[in-house]
């Protein structure tokens, strides 16, 4: 945990008329700028960790949701409660029940899916935007968002149709069976996913794109059995907070957040321009959500006005992996962008002098 006056506490909202509930944890003084850290698939509020000690240790308000579908928040077995309007609906809860109108709001994975989608819907509530590994403009609208932007030369449409987004057409087509595999050995696979990634010598990832064709992840009956892979990328009270987490709410309602792409299509349209600060971090050895080579950002880089990139040499969990520049990069964003969101906003005596000719 952080030190005794940045120590992380647990609390929960209520809403949706009483029948949801979102579980989350804060660290940082009370009236300190507020920063929400949203997680993707798999994840949990524990797993920023790292962002919230250092935040926290700077004087920001840190908050980090279990989404809906983990950990302590509701995991209903209803495939709309994982629809856009439904998590976003959830974050406004959220935000309210911080006392605050507006935050700096961070994603990843499917948590940069939400975060844009609060940005689309309810842009007066975003300072300042920053997602890790999925670019604005792409997740959150649905297939639309990101197949056409599939790097052709990589993945032949005769061949690839969905391209490296094959396992989340095999969502669709067999929900029950790929939350079946998962399922099979929760322990098992959550370190497998968590192991820390190398610099690839290509771009293709047959992980993602032959998932129809090998009948599921890998091609193999369940996951490897946690003795099968080295040591994971999160430290070991947070992997272990984590694991028990994900066994207790197994994966269904996590995994529901894939069958909801044309929902959320007709919720977010087509996006929004957006002039808020926008900072996109690269997760250089990605090769699902490969940004660096394709065009996967090409639609962001249009929509935003005011956009910063950084890029972390890591796989897609950036932030677990290299915790110390993914903090870097959103420290360096927010003074260069929002001074003022800066704890203190430097008026406590903060002099710059200028040498004597």
């Amino acid at each position: 945990m952080a030190d005794t006056n940045n120590k992380i506490t647990e609390h929960d909202v209520v809403y949706a008329g009483g029948d949801k509930k979102i579980h989350y944890l804060a660290a940082g003084p009370v009236n300190g700028p507020l920063i929400i850290f949203v997680h993707g698939w798999p994840g949990t509020g524990i797993t920023w960790k790292a962002q919230l000690d250092a935040f926290a240790g700077v004087g920001f308000r840190a908050v980090a949701p279990d989404m809906p579908g983990y950990g302590g928040s509701s995991t209903r077995r209803v495939i709309e409660d994982y629809s856009q309007e439904a998590i976003v609906e959830g974050m406004m809860a959220l935000l309210a029940d911080t006392g605050r109108d507006a935050a700096i709001w961070v994603g990843h994975d499917w948590g940069s899916g939400v975060t844009s989608s609060v940005a689309i819907q309810h842009p007066e509530t975003v300072k300042a935007l920053a997602t890790i590994a999925v670019p604005y403009h792409t997740i959150e609208l649905g297939w639309k968002g990101f197949l056409p932007l599939v790097d052709r030369d990589l993945y032949p449409a005769d061949k690839y149709e969905f391209g490296q987004w094959d396992y989340m057409k095999h969502y669709e087509e067999s929900f029950e069976k790929a939350v079946e595999w998962f399922e099979s050995d929760v322990p098992g696979f959550c370190k497998a996913i968590l192991q820390r990634a190398s610099q690839p010598t290509g771009r293709f990832s047959t992980l993602s794109a032959t998932v129809r064709a090998n009948n599921g992840w890998m091609g193999i009956p369940k996951p490897p059995p946690v003795e099968a892979t080295g040591p994971a990328s999160l430290p070991p009270d947070v992997y272990d907070s984590f694991v028990a987490d994900m066994q207790k709410t197994g994966f269904w309602a996590a995994s529901a957040y894939y069958m909801n792409h044309e929902r959320n299509a007709k919720y977010n349209g087509d996006g929004r321009k957006l002039t808020q600060p926008v900072l996109f971090i690269h997760a250089a050895w990605d090769l699902i959500v490969e940004t660096k080579t394709s065009r996967l950002a090409e639609h962001m880089r249009q929509s935003v006005s005011n956009l910063t990139e950084a890029t972390v040499e890591a796989g897609h969990f950036a932030q677990w992996e290299k915790p110390g520049e993914v903090n870097a990069a959103l420290f360096r964003f927010i003074v260069e962008e929002l001074p003022s969101e800066w704890p203190g906003f430097w008026n406590q005596g903060y002099t710059k002098r200028k040498a004597l000719a």
